[in-house]
């Protein structure tokens, strides 16, 4: 499994902007369809919200790839 570790400056980060950030899908309609089809999980639970709040400390998981907020 492949570890991205993603720097925010801000509160938090949107789930669907922090896969697109991470280059592990090109649109924002791409990453809502990955997790409206629940392939995306939070902290280790499916979640198919794509506005979900992503803070410091939060990791997703999509296709063995892990992305840690930091």
């Amino acid at each position: 499994m492949k570890d991205k570790k993603i720097n925010i400056d801000t509160e938090f980060i949107k789930l669907q902007d922090l896969l697109k950030l991470a280059g592990l899908c090109d649109t924002g309609g791409m990453a809502k369809m990955l997790i409206q089809n629940g392939n995306v999980t939070v902290n280790g639970e499916v979640c198919t919200m794509r506005v979900k709040k992503m803070r410091k400390g939060d990791f997703a998981e999509l296709d063995g790839e892990k992305i840690t907020v930091i």
